[in-house]
């Protein structure tokens, strides 16, 4: 296989990272995994470890870093509400130092670099769906703050580095995302319903399971990461995630059905500042990037089963909390 150049993954060893490692190699690029393993994993790289153009340095990025590559996805960043509120100090820094600390070797080597951003830049949205010029309704003195805030401050770092230094930047806002290599411990929606209901436990819905999101494949989520990073001249945010909303408790249904589970259901409060909808306006992303997720749902779920059922059959007492 011909290689074509250098990436530098930050946070490679995570859920989505890992996927991006992969098809990167895949696809003829040597690919550099940065990670502290705050929250990620070296099991989600075993099959990487013995490549010959793969390297795994450890290394957080709120501090520099000095390397030479030919392009960056800065993916650094607990992502989970239990990851990011268990030390949201060091949140909000992995947030603005990293920015920072990428944009700076973006700078130095001249050489284009993406951020993964998300949709909780838009907090508990008033508009419906989401769209990019939507500035978001969000609560900065909240226990979400240091992840919604901390990747608003982001996105203007990234913004004010393009406009002040000409780096060549990219802006992706990540909705619901879900797929193998997912942490089951994480707190997030699918994760949990799929274990809760593998290991016929009551599944755990917070507010009356009305609010809705949109569930994008890892697979679909990974090819739109690497569209926007080979489009030239897109220097701001563009949505990507999946446009078809689910309520939770459609969502719990489709789980318990595929799974064959008992579960019955457990409702609790709502966390605070807990959106009420999520979903993307992608009309940027098709227009621009040719791109829209191919996966439904069912077969994504269906594919992340199996990959929890094996996890459950090494690991039979795995709870979270």
């Amino acid at each position: 296989m011909t290689i074509k150049s250098r990436a530098l993954v930050t946070g490679g060893a995570g859920f989505l990272g890992s996927h991006l490692c992969r098809r990167l190699l895949n696809q003829g690029w040597e690919v550099l995994c940065l990670d502290n393993f705050y929250t990620g994993h070296k099991r989600n790289l075993l099959d990487l470890i013995k490549h010959p153009h793969f390297e795994i340095i450890r290394h957080d990025i709120c501090y520099p870093i000095s390397v030479e590559v030919d392009a960056i996805y800065h993916l650094a960043c607990p992502a989970s509400p239990i990851h990011y509120q268990r030390d949201s100090i060091q949140t909000t820094k992995t947030s603005v130092l990293g920015a920072l600390n990428v944009l700076e070797l973006a700078k130095r080597l001249h050489v284009p670099v993406l951020f993964s951003s998300t949709s909780e830049v838009y907090g508990d949205p008033h508009v419906h769906p989401q769209r990019e010029e939507y500035w978001g309704n969000v609560n900065s003195v909240g226990p979400r703050a240091c992840y919604d805030e901390g990747k608003r401050c982001a996105e203007s770092l990234f913004m004010d580095y393009h406009r002040q230094y000409n780096v060549d930047i990219r802006i992706a806002r990540i909705f619901n995302t879900y797929g193998p290599h997912m942490c089951a411990e994480d707190g997030r929606v699918v994760s949990n319903f799929i274990v809760e209901a593998l290991q016929n436990n009551p599944i755990t819905i917070y507010g009356d399971g009305k609010q809705s999101r949109s569930f994008c494949y890892v697979d679909d989520l990974v090819t739109g990461l690497m569209l926007l990073q080979e489009k030239a001249k897109l220097h701001t945010p563009v949505n990507l995630g999946n446009p078809v909303e689910k309520s939770m408790n459609e969502l719990a249904e489709i789980v318990i059905n595929l799974t064959g589970s008992a579960s019955d259901i457990s409702f609790h409060p709502l966390p605070v500042d807990d959106p009420k909808q999520r979903c993307p306006d992608i009309s940027k992303a098709k227009r621009e990037l040719g791109w829209e997720p191919k996966v439904d749902l069912k077969t994504g779920l269906q594919k992340t089963i199996e990959y929890f059922q094996a996890v459950l059959s090494k690991q039979p007492e795995l709870t979270y909390s």
